[in-house]
């Protein structure tokens, strides 16, 4: 009973994912995306997109990682990703959300799903990179198909945006010139600095 209790609680505890809202806006433009439908886009993108990747992936672990990577949100909160302040200290939060969020599990199931979080955020296998590059590419079509979205309310540099996006270009270079595509119609509605 104590393993499924703390199944439990832990399922109770990424509830709260639900609630962590991230800058990107909806295609509706109703709302900001939360962490948790962020995450299952991912998935199902994840599902559908396998087969740009530059080596052959894993779906179903690209999936339970995308499924994760953003868990630690629950504690660490959405770190936008041009927030240079915010970015200096994330990794730490991070860190610390991670042992607690993923120390609720029984133990080998935490093991399993840290690890797969760890992997994410090393972004050196064939999974982590191509998970990394549809982390990128989601909020791009979401800010390509709301008028600018986040990139139009905070106006990065082209070197940021271009940064940002480089998981994209090494491990989907098929879907690359779409991306350079909306980048470079970003720059030229000036939702994004050059």
């Amino acid at each position: 009973m104590d393993r499924l209790q703390r199944q439990l609680s832990f399922i109770l505890e990424i509830d709260k994912l639900k609630s962590i809202l991230r800058q990107t806006i909806l295609i509706n433009r109703t709302r900001r995306e939360n962490s948790a439908e962020h995450s299952w886009h991912l998935a199902v993108m994840a599902n559908l997109l396998a087969e740009y990747a530059t080596e052959p992936v894993d779906v179903a672990k690209v999936t339970r990682m995308v499924l994760v990577h953003d868990i630690v949100e629950v504690d660490a909160g959405d770190t936008f990703a041009y927030d240079t302040v915010g970015l200096a200290s994330k990794k730490d939060r991070e860190q610390q959300a991670a042992e607690r969020i993923f120390g609720l599990l029984p133990r080998e199931q935490g093991t399993e799903l840290r690890e797969l979080w760890e992997e994410f955020e090393a972004e050196q296998t064939p999974e982590a990179q191509f998970a990394n590059a549809l982390d990128r590419l989601e909020p791009c079509l979401l800010n390509a198909n709301t008028e600018g979205g986040t990139w139009k309310e905070h106006t990065p540099s082209l070197d940021k945006v271009m940064e940002r996006m480089k998981p994209v270009k090494l491990y989907m270079p098929q879907v690359w010139p779409v991306v350079q595509k909306i980048i470079d119609g970003a720059v030229a509605s000036g939702w994004v600095k050059a």
